[in-house]
């Protein structure tokens, strides 16, 4: 472009210096004045082309930004899929480590168990009446228990892992679809919201309410909304929405709008308009992070939240335009503790936090397992400790009875022997003493 514009001035150039240089030999007076009205002709058309290149050159600088723009929100959002991609990869590995850990401790726990448990029992069958087995059921039963709700509390865990991994694998897809879903309802909301603070302010309530519905977490469980904390000054302090975190943690968003200036710029005819709207727009937003920052609500009472809070801006385009034309806008609301999110953005965290609670919840699953495995544990040496005591009173008993049998029918002046006499002497019976116990 710039080659041409260089040849149609040398050309034109060149067209006038021969047309003087002629005036200057062959032409009259009138001619020459003539001539010099022609040359200002071409000078006139000339700067017009130059102005025509120049804004030529504008439009195709802006649309080379324009392409540039798009080109980096699709390597963002290629970066954001990747990484979420290889977040689905590594806590399937670890879903898979976990089942495999429990499937081998139990296994290896059913054959201990089962090696013992045989042992024990051959050693001892032998000594046990019928009345001492059913003894024996009677202690192994609450044991047979135990392991069967250990057996059912461990299955229940695997299918329970099992289920969020299927339910992870379309996390990607419908991160996408929410987020474009939640983003026309914000442009569609955008016309009837003009004008009116209290409208836009309580819309901006209801699209985070949305996005909270959509992320995975429980409301009043893992999430609350307009819940009413005092500062140290006694003020009544109501953020919009508190966040609960594993560990007893919290995050503080709030939703703010900025609509009036933004589609007063949507609307405007000249570029001077679009300027002036722009500035504004940018103004009240930075505002929003100012009136943010002052409240503090991360250090309100009974909230333990990181050193910042979120501002939810539920329309897309909004904070992108802000963004595109102020990009320190994130760096400087960073520097009052406040964290600028969009519809998109916050999805993705709470989806983020979302999954840490699923694995927190896991986690406690499998630390109850492993209480419920030491008190089965613990259970079974009792059991161990009683059978020893059951032994060692059935030595006793077998002790007892010898020596009762002794005193019965062996030894001198036996008293079978005794009894027997009694019969010798003339005692009329009707029955006779076993051969067993005279021989």
């Amino acid at each position: 472009m710039d080659i041409l514009y260089f040849v149609i001035i040398l050309v034109l150039g060149s067209v006038c210096a021969f047309l003087l240089w002629r005036s200057g030999k062959y032409v009259s007076q009138e001619q020459h004045v003539k001539l010099i009205e022609e040359k200002q002709a071409v000078e006139i058309a000339l700067a017009k082309i130059q102005e025509r290149g120049e804004l030529l050159a504008r439009e195709n600088t802006a649309m080379l930004q324009s392409l540039e723009k798009e080109r980096q929100e699709r390597q963002s959002l290629e970066r954001t899929l990747e990484g979420t991609n290889a977040y689905l990869q590594a806590q399937q590995e670890k879903f898979q480590e976990q089942k495999e850990e429990m499937t081998h401790i139990k296994q290896q726990f059913n054959v201990e168990f089962q090696v013992l448990a045989n042992k024990i029992l051959e050693e001892k069958s032998l000594k046990f009446t019928e009345l001492n087995q059913q003894n024996l059921i009677l202690l192994l039963n609450p044991l047979k228990e135990k392991i069967k709700t250990f057996e059912e509390r461990v299955e229940k865990t695997y299918n329970h892992e099992a289920a969020e991994r299927n339910v992870l694998k379309g996390v990607v897809e419908q991160l996408m679809l929410q987020s474009n879903e939640i983003k026309n309802e914000a442009n569609n909301l955008t016309r009837a919201l003009r004008g009116d603070n209290k409208k836009q302010g309580n819309w901006g309530e209801v699209i985070l309410e949305r996005v909270l519905e959509r992320s995975g977490l429980t409301k009043d469980q893992e999430y609350r909304l307009q819940a009413s904390f005092t500062d140290e000054q006694g003020k009544r302090l109501q953020p919009d929405a508190i966040i609960d975190l594993p560990d007893n943690k919290h995050l503080v968003v709030d939703a703010k709008i900025s609509l009036v200036a933004y589609e007063r710029w949507v609307n405007a005819e000249t570029d001077e308009d679009k300027l002036n709207y722009l500035k504004q727009h940018i103004y009240s937003i930075e505002n929003h992070v100012k009136d943010l920052s002052v409240k503090n609500y991360q250090e309100l009472y009974r909230i333990h939240s990181p050193d910042f809070v979120l501002l939810f801006m539920p329309i897309e385009s909004a904070l992108s335009t802000a963004v595109t034309s102020k990009p320190e806008l994130f760096s400087d609301a960073w520097d009052r503790r406040v964290v600028i999110v969009s519809p998109s953005t916050l999805l993705a965290t709470l989806r983020t936090i979302a999954s840490m609670w699923k694995q927190e919840r896991q986690t406690r699953n499998v630390l109850e397992i492993a209480r419920e495995a030491g008190a089965l544990y613990d259970k079974f040496v009792g059991f161990l400790s009683d059978m020893q005591q059951l032994e060692t009173y059935l030595h006793k008993a077998s002790e007892k009875h010898a020596d009762a049998m002794k005193k019965l029918s062996t030894g001198p002046g036996n008293v079978i022997r005794k009894i027997e006499n009694l019969k010798t002497l003339g005692a009329k019976t009707t029955k006779k003493i076993d051969d067993t116990f005279l021989s």
